[in-house]
């Protein structure tokens, strides 16, 4: 039997349906996302609970000629239902389908990408000042989560639109967690202060207060009502965004859709920045997804009347697990060491070292730029700590690393978990920038391990190490390798020979080195000997070793799991300028120049041509055309 969801195809579609309808329609959403996400994964339990926020929001705006921006689109799966891409949905994550955030590529009605929090407010506000200048007349509504108010970004766009005074609304989606559970005074503040026993009570008695007045005693009617209002802004966040120049609306129910259709549709007349207070429950309707909202924030294929995982976990631990357990022995065995995360707890393993070391453990929240300077101020006073932040979410704080740390020369060890290209997340998660971003600053380290073993080994060497080091690891499991039970520290700038060879010169470093090192085994088979090189560090290369194998050996390729415009490869040719060596033909594997999709690791590496496959097939292809040049006399220009 055909549903209410089968008519729906854009959001004008929902314009006329009753109130009824639409908490029909929220059941049916909720339980299409539920279907589609346990059997392909992604984001769930954000979605969620924003479902009856997304219909109210659509059914009060008419989009996408109104603008509603999303503050990270992890919470945007029912936008996308409704907005053209039911038919698409199935695919989302996959590679060739729709992206698990929001894409301007992707929609009409996706007005502003979103991948890293914190951006709507700012992005909207930039919308709001060029349709005044334009002499445009529409809506614009940014959505933020609870937990972007931990980003300092978000305030830094409050402020200026408090003081610009335009029409901007922001829909504040407070749910009491994010992806970790929520950290910091402000986001803190919006439970703390409307869950309190005195709060909760006085609420009860001033709204049985004001529905028990007689309607004929309007002026003490009027009296307690502003009694009430005034409570409410002392007991809510109100007079903070207040504070802000913005005009405070809540809170309300955001599983209510008939009580936020009609508040949307007052603050529509609003002309001056609004904030809506809208209180929701992660995970809202599914079960397992309310109990626990962290864990199903983003999920694997899993079974809908278990909540358990279809495949269960390998054997191999992660980089990421390798990575904390590392950690928590090695501040065991030395007591300046602390952990320091930005709200990203599990993702990174801090939440573990938490549990176990909890005064030496800090979580910022969504604040790349203050973890930073926070751990510059630790480190000046002879702490250790470690940053262990997603490669391409410490990019947001470049300046912090530059002027606060290594031009100090301060010993912070910066952990970048998810170093290379991440997968289904796509192009705002692949963490393919950071030799080049961190390459280019004095006094910095750089080093990526070959495998789990070698991790343990360089956290070490990072933690002796006096000054800043950069020390980035892939996302997922690891190679399966024997793990040694003493960890040691690796001597600086010193790289491995893994495998002799006489034809061919392949440099890896970090997740590439075993590839190369399989593809090394098929050119064998092939009658092309290759010698492999693990480079180990970045920076500073290691001299030493390369030229003596550049005497015997004069074709190289590198590989990276990086972007090939200031990397790994950049470092080599300028290794090979600045020492003269002209007659070394070399080819750089690695991510080319434009932004990779999302998709699996396996689809992505081969697509860009760093897997086991492709690099035997380019050392071929080079051997191949050496062979020919050798024959035909290329070096004297007659081929």
């Amino acid at each position: 039997m055909a549903g209410l969801l089968d008519r729906i195809h854009t959001p004008a579609d929902i314009s006329n349906l009753s109130f009824d309808e639409l908490g029909l329609l929220a059941g049916e959403v909720r339980k299409e996302v539920l279907s589609i996400v346990s059997e392909v994964g992604g984001h769930l339990a954000s979605t969620l609970g924003a479902v009856e926020l997304t219909l109210a929001l659509h059914y009060v705006f008419k989009t996408p000629e109104d603008r509603i921006v999303w503050d990270t689109g992890h919470q945007a799966y029912a936008h996308k239902l409704i907005c053209e891409r039911r038919d698409k949905l199935p695919t989302i994550r996959q590679l060739g389908g729709l992206s698990g955030f929001l894409s301007r590529e992707e929609s009409r009605y996706d007005v502003f990408g979103a991948g890293h929090a914190g951006t709507s407010v700012s992005a909207a506000l930039g919308m709001v000042e060029a349709k005044f200048l334009q002499g445009a007349d529409r809506k614009v509504v940014a959505v933020v989560s609870d937990g972007c108010l931990s980003a300092g970004l978000t305030f830094e766009g409050l402020n200026q639109a408090g003081h610009l005074n335009k029409d901007l609304i922001v829909v504040l989606n407070d749910n009491s967690i994010f992806i970790d559970p929520r950290v910091g005074s402000i986001s803190s503040f919006l439970s703390r202060q409307l869950t309190t026993d005195l709060a909760v009570k006085l609420q009860k008695n001033l709204v049985h207060v004001l529905r028990t007045l007689p309607r004929v005693g309007e002026n003490l009617y009027q009296v307690a009502r502003r009694i009430k209002e005034s409570f409410i802004g002392f007991v809510t966040p109100g007079f903070l965004f207040e504070a802000l120049g913005f005009q405070y609306v809540g809170p309300i129910d955001g599983h209510n859709i008939e009580e936020m259709v009609r508040t949307l549709e007052n603050v529509k007349r609003i002309e001056r920045p609004t904030l809506v207070h809208v209180i929701t429950k992660k995970g809202k309707g599914y079960e397992w997804a309310e109990r626990d909202p962290v864990r199903y924030h983003s999920v694997s294929p899993f079974h809908v009347l278990t909540g358990k995982p279809k495949k269960e976990k390998g054997g191999v631990p992660s980089f990421t697990e390798v990575f904390s357990r590392s950690l928590i022995q090695l501040a065991r065995d030395n007591p300046n060491v602390v952990g320091i995360t930005a709200a990203m707890g599990s993702g990174t393993g801090i939440d573990k070292f938490a549990k176990e070391i909890p005064d030496r453990s800090y979580d910022v929240g969504i604040a790349e730029q203050h973890a930073v300077t926070f751990a510059a101020g630790m480190a000046v006073e002879g702490l250790i700590p470690v940053v262990t932040i997603y490669s391409t979410f410490l990019q947001r704080a470049y300046d912090q690393i530059l002027h606060d740390v290594c031009i100090q020369n301060l010993h912070v060890v910066f952990a970048l978990d998810r170093g290379g290209l991440v997968g289904a997340d796509g192009p705002t998660h692949h963490g393919v920038f950071d030799f080049a971003y961190m390459r280019s600053i004095p006094n910095m380290v750089i080093m990526a391990p070959k495998d789990e073993n070698e991790l343990q080994h360089m956290l070490k060497t990072a933690v002796d190490h006096r000054g800043p080091v950069s020390l980035r690891y892939p996302r997922g499991e690891g190679w399966g390798v024997e793990m040694e039970s003493e960890v040691r520290a690796l001597e600086i700038g010193k790289g491995e020979l893994l495998r002799e060879g006489k034809d061919i010169l392949i440099v890896g470093i970090g997740n590439t080195v075993i590839p190369a090192l399989r593809a090394a085994v098929d050119l064998s088979q092939l009658g092309i000997d290759a010698a492999v090189v693990n480079a180990r560090f970045v920076k500073p290369l290691d001299r030493e070793l390369f030229l003596g194998l550049l005497t015997e050996i004069f074709t190289v390729i590198t590989v990276e799991d990086h972007a090939l415009q200031g990397g790994f490869g950049s470092a080599f040719l300028e290794f090979l300028a600045e020492e003269g060596l002209t007659g070394v033909r070399i080819k750089c594997l690695g991510i080319p120049d434009r932004f990779i999709p999302h998709g699996t690791q396996e689809e992505l590496r081969k697509m860009c041509g760093i897997d086991k496959d492709s690099i035997a097939k380019m050392a071929l292809q080079i051997m191949r055309q050496e062979k020919m040049r050798k024959k035909g006399g290329w070096e004297r220009g007659h081929a």
